[in-house]
């Protein structure tokens, strides 16, 4: 078979009895050898472009692939590697012993995920640390952003080229197991972002022995595109995602811009290769990043999609702002966030005022398959100098913004230092060598030429270097000290918001069916869904002048201000009750 099987996944496992199999793809070779602790073992050519070979070996043991007698390469599939992306990989068995070795998961709709960024965090074992007070806080599910092994020692993850291998700058295979194993004991989903649409630009060998992995001539944002025709490299992502939820027990994963994965029929073949694999009895949850807005993919069984028109029509409403893919929400922002809330996209087929024809109908898929944020990793660290909301705006627009996200009917996301305000900016990082390093930082400076404040060279130049430390370590958001004031102010309230939602909202989101969104003024919006034998209300008002409230009689469960009733001042947010 020229298809990876769970049977016989690529990389090295081990056979039994000291043994260990090898399986490697690599059509353009004409001979490959397994140089193993720095013994060359011929492998066999077993057809369609695969050799293997099953030899002793013990955990640990470093090994390359020899092509052709000439370049030694890493493994493709190697699980560890704890010298980089251009080190030899290394044996691992993988023998975890898990201590809550009966968790089945939980359902999507209790889902409240807090992304965040490992190494940020101080690794595996500094996530692990704060497990504990993320779920008293209310958060139900960790999201940590890629994990693939990356060139040096910080990325953000987007840059991997080993998938199969868990960054080695963040700790080893089994403290990554152990975070998930706390995790688990502490009520909490972990899910994690896997990026199957390129790979980074430094330490991808691919191309040199199976150059067919790639489409000749087509490209992608970020290099080659990758060939999701063959049958072969259906098999290497197949058994990727099978790995991090079998193996490590991830319980669901974000698929990043599957946009870019073609021909899409790839990704059904993913989800029922999943499903087929895993319990009936496990939650496990395939959310989507997907700037095409299908709608169909979540009617075909998607778990969920990151809901970016929430996010932007917000964020225009909250900041003014309008350069850049702004512009398309800038001159009906209102209307579009009310077309969000009311049917889930706000692109719908429709074309943009940049002219793409933009999303599929989404007015019948339920609430919960969209996930909501006012911030993440890409709307922070894409702004030039990564500024939070809690730097752009003030903090009663900043409490409407956290509380529509968390108390609408869909899932809400938050990021890293969301929950107590946090000020640090969100910055790209990278650690690339010359002249990658150089060519990725003036890149990125030139990205920011069209947008007013970095129209001049100068400007340009104030744009933190993405390879310098200091450009990470800025990026740092640790949990505040128990001594301040202000932050423990804000934790308080947000914890608030996530014990309403738990109490009011999330039992009943099977329930969930939208009512409609609508524009009540310049810059305010009203949204309502019946939950079972209630109805559940938003308002919000981020315009210049007070309103009357546009609510129907009922009971009043969030103010985010003083407001009068029957009104609705600026920058104030009402959540309402109606019926029992």
């Amino acid at each position: 078979m020229s298809a990876i099987t769970a049977s016989k996944p690529p990389g090295a496992c081990p056979a039994g009895e000291g043994n260990w199999r090898f399986r490697f793809w690599a059509p353009d070779a004409r001979q490959v050898e397994l140089v193993l602790a720095g013994q060359a073992v011929p492998m066999w050519a077993a057809g369609d472009g695969w050799f293997e070979v099953e030899t002793a070996a013990v955990e640990g043991a470093r090994y390359r692939y020899r092509i052709d007698g000439g370049n030694e390469v890493p493994d493709p599939a190697s699980r560890w590697q704890p010298e980089g992306v251009h080190g030899p990989s290394a044996l691992y068995r993988g023998d975890y012993t898990w201590r809550h070795d009966d968790w089945r998961g939980r359902p999507w709709r209790e889902a409240v995920v807090y992304e965040l960024h490992v190494g940020a965090c101080g690794g595996y074992v500094g996530v692990r640390a704060q497990l504990p007070r993320l779920a008293a806080l209310g958060i139900t599910a960790i999201e940590l952003m890629p994990l693939a092994q990356f060139p040096g020692s910080r990325n953000w993850g987007y840059d991997g080229v080993l998938p199969f291998a868990p960054a080695n700058a963040y700790g080893t295979p089994d403290e990554l197991k152990a975070l998930v194993d706390e995790a688990h004991g502490l009520g909490l989903m972990v899910l994690l972002d896997v990026v199957y649409n390129h790979f980074g630009p430094d330490g991808n060998y691919l191309g040199s022995y199976a150059s067919s992995f790639f489409r000749a001539g087509s490209h992608t944002p970020w290099g080659e595109a990758i060939d999701f025709g063959q049958p072969a490299v259906q098999g290497y992502f197949i058994a990727n995602a099978l790995m991090w939820l079998e193996e490590y027990r991830f319980d669901g994963l974000r698929l990043d811009a599957v946009h870019a994965i073609e021909p899409t029929a790839f990704l059904h073949q993913l989800r029922k290769a999943v499903h087929a694999a895993l319990p009936a009895d496990r939650h496990v949850h395939l959310v989507l990043e997907n700037e095409h807005n299908q709608a169909s993919l979540l009617r075909g069984g998607f778990t969920a999609q990151w809901d970016d028109d929430f996010h932007n029509a917000l964020h225009v409403l909250l900041t003014g702002e309008d350069e850049g893919y702004y512009g398309d929400y800038a001159p009906q922002a209102a209307a579009h966030l009310a077309r969000v809330l009311g049917e889930g996209f706000a692109w719908q087929g429709e074309t943009t005022p940049r002219g793409r024809v933009r999303g599929e109908s989404s007015a019948d898929v339920p609430p919960e398959r969209f996930v909501a944020f006012a911030q993440n990793h890409d709307q922070i660290g894409n702004r030039a100098c990564g500024e939070r909301l809690s730097v752009l705006v003030t903090p009663e627009r900043l409490r409407v913004a956290m509380a529509l996200t968390a108390l609408t009917p869909m899932v809400p996301l938050f990021f890293m230092g969301e929950p107590w305000a946090a000020r640090e900016p969100f910055l790209f990082f990278t650690d690339f060598q010359a002249p990658l390093d150089e060519a990725v930082r003036e890149g990125r400076r030139r990205e920011f030429a069209h947008f007013a404040a970095f129209a001049s060279a100068e400007a340009r130049r104030t744009i933190p270097d993405p390879n310098a430390a200091s450009t990470f370590e800025a990026s740092r958001a640790p949990w505040p000290a128990g001594d301040d004031a202000l932050a423990g102010a804000w934790l308080a309230w947000f914890g608030g918001l996530l014990a309403l939602r738990a109490r009011e909202l999330m039992p009943h989101l099977d329930q969930a069916r939208p009512l409609g969104g609508r524009v009540i003024g310049e810059s305010a919006v009203a949204a309502g869904w019946q939950l079972g034998g209630a109805q559940w209300w938003i308002e919000l008002n981020l315009g210049r002048a007070t309103l009357p409230s546009a609510l129907p009689p009922g009971r009043d469960l969030l103010r985010t201000g003083p407001m009068e009733e029957g009104e609705l001042p600026p920058d104030r947010l009402r959540v309402r009750r109606v019926g029992p």
